[in-house]
């Protein structure tokens, strides 16, 4: 079971290589193999009890093979189709494979062998297979040329097959457990080829997960079942409105109260309770007197900002992300102007595991044990805070339990460091109320489109000019990312290039943004501005088709030819709902494609309207991620991604009043509920030769297919989601 570790407590938190080594569960005479490139031997070898490269896989002489990741895991299963990755080309025994979570503070100290490890966008696997590739099959070279050594006969004579090794004209075998020593003192290959997918036998399988058993027993250990010996319990709140700052606080007023040992204020804008348990903290907290300085954000609500975004709609601007001749021309020719507007309102990321952090505050050294999507970032975020330098700070990286993006902020690494500082030598567990959580979040940003299209006589598109006025997600983390085209995160599906490019070719075509950034804090929000500018565009081709007395389907095709890719995973997802047959009595169909972070992704739904309720039968969906590490989990991801799709159009939107967000909890924050779940038939159809992600593309078709599909059953077009403020009857 992999467990946080806590061996180092009273170590220096920036332990050698050596130490590192012996606190890894290495036996000694393993073989610790790592890549870099060239495959050439570390300059740090000589440190360890056994030379080795670097340190991403370990042979133990009993066969196991140890696997570190230095990636995240979400509940995504990236985790298991990194080890894939490398077990394939290892050729080692999937059912002798383990793992281990790489430390950000070890990585640095070694020169950041492990590369990235930033989980987000979809890169986990697409980011980093091919040097995982060349790790596991250099691995392999190194353990079959000892064995060939040992027998005095030429590696080419040998094979590999789950770990054991052979000599093909004897017959002689052995094990990569019993070759391990050995195999540290072979130069590693300075070539490396890898494997033709067709050759695979681990990648590309449906193995099973390494940390599913975890999961059904129970024992998996999260940020909030995390403990250590003396810890205390800290529970923060901040400026119910961003921007505001805390005016003062009476922390006599609850001094007194059972088990409360401090109250701490953090930074400008948040104080927290700490006490020895969550509810007496909580208590505390709740009882202590606090006067906010709201600032002018105070009078913003969801009109004013609409009002905003309205206003960006037919602004002048100078961010254009992609152009084809000249729309604006075009649609002031044009006899007829079909023009609709959509919205798309803020969304919480609402992971069930709150924001949370423990953290250990000493003067030579700062430790956090707790989740995070940027393990680099927190380290960052971890060492200024504690005002140590990152050399003698370490976070011990855990499983997720959900973070769709949110943590790939660190507000609550930062917050639980401070509290820490001010407990010297005492563990600190940060824990953020559920309601804390809803108000304080990084929100999935707010935008409008305006939807602008001219046809011909024969119901050819010739113009189309789409404009975005919305929050920047860029403007607000890192405003350097703006440049000429503005924010390009805000073109995500729309691009005319590249893994979010535009399924479409037009005569005539216009994409541009006007920035209107409120004050609401946005973030990356799983799928991001792909999930919006999907629905904008699907719905509105649906408009266009039905204007011009077109099958969707054919009208989309007329579009595609240049676009082979796109129009192979709609072709299919069609031909999966049964597109050319007539739908059973009652029941109508949408559908919808995209391309999004590298992957080609299209949708089919079956709805019925009865009465005014809607009722989701049935979505096909079809995706092309170029390859397919493991096709169960792709369907898993797939068929979840549905549930992030459909609850923004079904329910959920944040509203915001007095400046502040309203829905504090689930009660008013609405996410789909399993009795809405479709049925869902998943697709999976790699084309090879490039590596698309997985995790966010079919989030965005799930709204437009489903809203397509309703206004096939009612002949109403909903441009403003979520449904559940319109009325279907």
């Amino acid at each position: 079971m992999q467990t946080p570790d806590t061996d180092t407590l009273e170590q220096p938190v920036n332990p050698s290589r050596r130490s590192f080594l012996k606190g890894s569960s290495i036996a000694a005479g393993a073989f610790v193999f790592g890549f870099s490139f060239p495959f050439a031997k570390s300059a740090l070898a000589g440190e360890a009890a056994a030379p080795e490269v670097n340190a991403w896989v370990v042979v133990q002489p009993d066969d196991t093979v140890l696997i570190r990741i230095a990636r995240i895991e979400m509940g995504q299963g990236s985790l298991t189709g990194l080890a894939q990755l490398v077990a394939e080309e290892l050729e080692c025994d999937w059912d002798k494979v383990h793992f281990e979570l790489v430390k950000p503070g070890a990585n640095q100290a070694r020169d950041n062998v492990w590369k990235s490890q930033a989980t987000g966008g979809s890169t986990a696997i697409r980011g980093s297979h091919e040097y995982l590739r060349q790790g596991g099959a250099a691995a392999r070279h190194m353990l079959v040329a000892a064995a060939a050594n040992q027998w005095q006969v030429p590696a080419s004579e040998c094979q590999v097959d789950k770990g054991v090794i052979t000599h093909k004209p004897t017959g002689k075998t052995t094990t990569y457990g019993a070759v391990a020593t050995a195999a540290n003192d072979i130069t590693p290959p300075e070539k490396i080829t890898l494997k033709d997918p067709s050759e695979w036998k681990i990648a590309g399988k449906a193995v099973k997960r390494l940390d599913t058993k975890e999961k059904v027993d129970g024992s998996m250990i999260y940020t909030t079942d995390f403990t250590l010996p003396g810890m205390l319990i800290a529970v923060p709140k901040a400026c119910p409105v961003h921007g505001g700052t805390l005016k003062s606080f009476d922390a006599k007023a609850v001094q007194d109260m059972p088990g409360v040992k401090h109250v701490v204020q953090l930074d400008d804008n948040a104080v927290a309770v700490v006490a020895d348990t969550f509810w007496r903290a909580k208590k505390a907290l709740d009882a202590l007197p606090i006067e906010w300085n709201l600032g002018p954000n105070a009078s913003v609500s969801s009109a004013s900002i609409a009002e905003k975004l309205r206003e960006g709609l037919s602004a002048t601007t100078d961010y254009v992300g992609n152009k084809v001749g000249d729309a604006p021309s075009a649609l002031a020719k044009a006899e007829k102007v079909i023009e609709a507007d959509y919205s798309y309102p803020y969304q919480n990321h609402a992971p069930m595991e709150t924001m949370s952090a423990v953290v250990r505050w000493r003067k030579n050294g700062c430790e956090m044990w707790g989740a995070t999507q940027v393990p680099e970032s927190a380290l960052a975020a971890l060492a200024e805070a504690a005002e140590l330098p990152q050399e003698v700070c370490e976070v011990h990286t855990m499983r997720i339990g959900g973070s769709f993006g949110r943590r790939l902020a660190t507000d609550y690494v930062r917050q639980a460091a401070l509290v820490a500082k001010a407990f010297p030598d005492t563990p600190i567990k940060l824990l953020w109320t559920r309601e804390e959580d809803m108000l304080q979040g990084h929100f999935h940003p707010v935008t409008q489109c305006r939807m602008r299209a001219s046809m011909d006589a024969n119901g050819e598109l010739q113009a189309l000019h789409m404009r975005i006025a919305g929050q920047s997600i860029l403007a607000h983390v890192n405003p350097k990312g703006i440049g000429e085209k503005g924010d390009p995160v805000m073109y995500q599906g729309l691009d005319p290039e590249g893994d979010m490019a535009i399924g479409y070719s037009v005569p005539n075509l216009l994409v541009d943004q006007v920035m209107v950034n409120p004050h609401i804090r946005p973030g990356f929000w799983r799928g991001v501005n792909l999930n919006q500018n999907a629905l904008y565009l699907e719905c509105f081709i649906d408009e266009l088709a039905h204007a011009a007395g077109q099958d969707p389907l054919a009208f989309r095709r007329k579009l595609m030819a240049k676009h082979p890719k796109h129009l192979a995973v709609l072709e299919a997802a069609a031909k999966g709902i049964g597109w050319d047959k007539k739908p059973a009595q009652g029941i109508h169909r949408g559908i919808a494609q995209v391309k999004g972070f590298g992957s080609y992704v299209a949708a089919a739904a079956e709805v019925s309207v009865t009465d005014g309720k809607l009722k989701i039968h049935r979505i096909v969906a079809a995706t092309d991620p170029g390859y397919a590490i493991n096709p169960q989990q792709i369907e898993a991801q797939v068929a979840g991604s549905f549930v992030y799709g459909l609850s923004p159009m079904l329910s959920s939107e944040c509203t915001v009043k007095d400046g502040r967000i309203e829905q504090e909890n689930f009660h008013t924050y609405q996410v789909m509920q399993l009795r809405d779940m479709p049925e869902v038939e998943v697709i999976t159809m790699p084309s090879g030769g490039f590596w698309g992600g997985v995790g966010e593309p079919t989030i965005a078709v799930a709204a437009p297919a489903v809203l397509n599909a309703i206004f096939a059953a009612t002949g109403k077009r909903i441009r403003n989601i979520p449904i559940k403020n319109t009325d279907l009857s």
